[in-house]
């Protein structure tokens, strides 16, 4: 949930070693994630992945690095209710929202568009025995942006069978810590008649972010580095880390922690949930948030449905035909000198050694 446009002018900044270097300067810390997106592009040709379930970014906050495919359209939508109490403002704020996100690939596989949108309702009363305020609602966050994967270390690494040896393939490999890399653009739109934005003027901004994604199995670890709203006068800088889990085939759990630095709202977030995959593409899920400061002291509950109507017609092989033929050209050879070996210990009727050197 994004508490970016708080109606609090009461600033708290964060002090962290990583935004002391994404807060220096907002449009060298741009420039030098620009140039770091077109070395990537300029040497690496990725392939995005497409699954034969759903993918969805809910519960949580952050988005993984992969895309939905080319001809999938995905709903991601959800109800939550919360409450924010501030120690200073003397209010007491019960919170109400609804969310969307639109995800559509297109063209090719490592290119997604997406749409985020939040409606919020908030009643706000005060701890000071003064009359409550008038209830605001509106749109909270309107977004609309596009993410594009470029570079997946696993098209470069199928793994070569070894069949002398179950130990070597289960052994752990040093190249499973080089993340896959995304990059996402928006647009973040602000109305000043919103009642949720007090003091930033109508337009269009930026909003960044750099995604990495590590699969380990059965884990997942995806971490979000954000910059919203870029140049404009009150910039906020984000960092989502999440670890998820699959206990089975339809169940997993996920634990989730957010930095958030910014003049109109800083904080510590946690969240934590669970989904569960009903059929291939429909998936619901539940969740929870807290955060560990009193201006305000927050919790929040969600539970949401993600469906994705799947017109996906191509099915990209990771790591490409050549890779595949390779790996079965080696395999094929491994095998050869396994059954050659055999041969050679091969034992006859009365019970010999035949060692034919």
């Amino acid at each position: 949930m994004n508490r970016n446009n708080s109606p609090y002018k009461l600033k708290k900044k964060i002090n962290s070693t990583i935004f002391d270097v994404l807060t220096y300067s907002s449009m060298q810390t741009l420039r030098l994630f620009t140039t770091i997106i077109t070395f990537f592009i300029a040497i690496n040709s990725a392939t995005a992945q497409y699954t034969e379930t759903i993918n969805s970014n809910r519960p949580g906050e952050s988005q993984g690095a992969f895309s939905v495919g080319t001809g999938v359209i995905q709903v991601e939508t959800g109800f939550d209710i919360g409450n924010d109490t501030h120690s200073l403002l003397k209010t007491d704020t019960d919170i109400v929202g609804y969310n969307l996100n639109l995800r559509y690939g297109l063209f090719f596989e490592n290119l997604e568009l997406n749409g985020l949108m939040r409606y919020q309702r908030n009643e706000v009363a005060f701890n000071s025995g003064s009359a409550p305020l008038d209830p605001i609602a509106g749109l909270e966050t309107v977004q609309l942006g596009a993410k594009y994967l470029i570079y997946d270390p696993y098209k470069y690494a199928e793994d070569e069978v070894n069949l002398y040896s179950y130990h070597a393939n289960k052994r752990f490999k040093w190249k499973t810590l080089i993340p896959v890399v995304s990059v996402y653009a928006a647009g973040v739109f602000d109305f000043t008649n919103s009642p949720f934005n007090t003091l930033r003027e109508d337009g269009i901004s930026p909003n960044v972010a750099l995604i990495l994604q590590h699969n380990w199995g059965r884990w997942v670890w995806v971490n979000n580095i954000i910059l919203d709203r870029v140049g404009t006068e009150f910039p906020t800088n984000s960092w989502i880390t999440t670890l998820t889990h699959s206990f089975n085939q339809n169940l997993a759990g996920f634990a989730e922690y957010q930095l958030i630095d910014g003049d109109l709202y800083a904080d510590y977030l946690v969240r934590a949930g669970a989904a569960y995959l009903i059929t291939k593409d429909l998936q619901v899920d539940l969740g929870g948030l807290i955060n560990f400061k009193d201006t305000p002291t927050r919790w929040n509950i969600s539970a949401g449905v993600s469906y994705r109507l799947d017109l996906h017609k191509k099915d990209e092989i990771i790591g490409g035909e050549d890779d595949v033929k390779d790996t079965n050209t080696s395999s094929k050879r491994q095998a050869k000198r396994i059954n050659k070996n055999k041969r050679k210990d091969a034992v006859d009727p009365d019970g010999q050694r035949n060692d034919i050197n």
